[in-house]
């Protein structure tokens, strides 16, 4: 048997539901998708996003892979460039939509109430990223992707109940890091007082 048609197999068996597939698959092909998206997003966190979309494209889609129309890898780089096509121009419409928006707005708001915006904006971002990787990508996925709760149970092979659980402790734990932020934040300005 060929490597090619060992990892076929592999495919298969991972669109079937077998974790060690899985687990097989990702290995090998993580690196290549996650390369693809940083050449063309030039952001980490991006990055793996779309690493995370591709392999839950995968596991919808993998058995429509056909190996007489090209290799695995030519595959997920297509798809993987098709994902970060797809969010650069996401990107760039809210980005022209943020700036439209923002001189709009700027008539009508103060540059405190757009500085406070951004800040605010920026902490919510800086919660996330602390958060443990399955809460992150559980609150990420429900709240920024098409995908339901479901859908990211049966794609992560996980009960429903662990991504609605992971989903609660992710929003919680967010809140307390913004409070313990809100916090710091009035007793310094208490000790400046003094």
């Amino acid at each position: 048997m060929s490597r090619l048609e060992d990892m076929s197999e592999v495919l298969r068996g991972m669109c079937e539901g077998e974790v060690d597939a899985f687990d097989r698959f990702y290995a090998r092909y993580a690196p290549l998708v996650m390369q693809v998206a940083l050449r063309m997003l030039g952001e980490r966190m991006e990055a793996e996003d779309v690493c995370h979309d591709v392999f839950l494209e995968v596991l919808r889609r993998g058995k429509d892979y056909n190996p007489g129309r090209g290799s695995i890898e030519a595959w997920l780089a297509v798809m993987t460039r098709s994902r970060c096509l797809d969010r650069l121009r996401r990107a760039k419409r809210i980005a022209e939509k943020g700036k439209q928006l923002g001189q709009d707005a700027a008539s009508s708001r103060s540059s405190e109430e757009i500085a406070l915006r951004h800040l605010e904006l920026e902490e919510l971002s800086e919660a996330l990223k602390k958060l443990p990787r399955n809460q992150r990508d559980a609150v990420a996925y429900s709240y920024y992707s098409p995908h339901t709760q479901k859908e990211l149970s049966d794609a992560w092979n996980v009960p429903l109940g662990t991504v609605k659980s992971w989903v609660r402790y992710g929003l919680n734990n967010m809140r307390k890091h913004l409070e313990r932020r809100e916090s710091d934040r009035n007793t310094g300005v208490e000790e400046g007082r003094r």
